[in-house]
């Protein structure tokens, strides 16, 4: 009988493999970071160096779930394109992981959804019905899960929240609010005030300047402050467009900026009823992911999880 469970996320930034028993618990991961230049083909050589090693220690593998950082067609298994990595446009990556795992179920998500999943059942969303989530990362991505279930439009794409417009200029939620632009904000601060606070904490890191703002907010920066508030609004002015089109009992924060906890939290329960008609006051409840990094593999267990107690393998 097959045991165990595998979960793989493609990301912008990282990538994730995790072996699991077939409860979902997780015995093994493996992280790699993305070496974006390889490009798609570089990537998927990272992954394959695990599912390689599985395969030939005879690991008995029931399922794999993936996660994947960009548009899917769910039911093929085919990439529609990556918004950061070059060269995954069509590629059938269900097909590439059965050739080599014979009858193996597969199943392929985007990875924002499979994260709204993994929060919605596991996480900070259990107990709700209608659970928005937003990954506030390396890109903004979003996913709505209803009664349990992801939310699935006509391909492609899903709830993009990354690519809703801020204004008709073409300032998108993602240009102005992931974790690369946080750190563009700061890095442009930071050459036109080089003795503000924000310049010394930033000397003591290489890159991520985003990671600066919890400490300075901390420590009283008005700055950093300014900053946040800026990126709170934006989040927030998004956030009154999923409210008014989904109407999410709860909100659910992930992604690397979501590591500033309460001090983001509340700056978006604060601001986003500013932005809501009257009658949803006083607007969905705001509230941070539990998942942390493993948020993504969560999700893609509980998928194949499913897909296998579908076909029957397992009860």
């Amino acid at each position: 009988m097959n045991n165990y469970l595998g979960a793989i996320e493609i990301g912008g930034t990282k990538i994730q493999i995790v072996l699991a028993d077939n409860e979902g618990k997780i015995l093994y991961h493996f992280r790699f970071h993305v070496r974006r230049a390889l490009g798609a083909e570089g990537i998927w050589e990272q992954v394959w160096t695990i599912l390689r090693e599985w395969r030939r220690s005879h690991i008995p593998i029931a399922g794999i779930g993936i996660g994947f950082g960009g548009p899917v067609d769910t039911s093929s298994g085919r990439i529609i394109c990556s918004h950061q990595i070059q060269g995954w446009e069509k590629i059938d990556l269900k097909e590439r992981i059965l050739s080599q795992f014979g009858e193996t179920l597969i199943c392929i998500e985007n990875d924002a959804n499979t994260a709204a999943l993994g929060e919605a059942v596991r996480g900070a969303g259990c107990g709700y019905e209608n659970v928005f989530y937003v990954t506030l990362g390396s890109g903004v991505g979003g996913g709505a899960v209803q009664n349990g279930e992801i939310y699935h439009g006509a391909l492609p794409g899903e709830a993009e929240i990354g690519h809703l417009r801020l204004d008709k200029g073409g300032r998108t939620v993602e240009s102005s609010c992931s974790g690369w632009a946080v750190d563009r904000k700061i890095q442009e601060f930071i050459k036109k005030y080089p003795q503000s606070r924000l310049a010394k904490l930033a000397a003591e890191v290489a890159s991520e300047y985003a990671v600066l703002l919890k400490p300075a907010i901390e420590e009283g920066d008005a700055d950093a402050c300014r900053i946040l508030d800026e990126t709170v609004d934006d989040i927030s002015f998004a956030l009154s467009h999923v409210t008014h089109l989904f109407h999410p009992q709860v909100v659910v924060l992930g992604g690397g900026l979501s590591l500033m906890g309460e001090l983001l939290s509340s700056r978006v329960r604060i601001r986003l009823p500013k932005y809501l008609m009257d009658s949803f006051h006083p607007g969905p409840t705001i509230l941070m992911g539990k998942l942390g990094e493993f948020v993504v593999p969560i999700g893609a267990l509980e998928l194949i999880k499913r897909k296998l107690a579908e076909s029957g393998e397992v009860r």
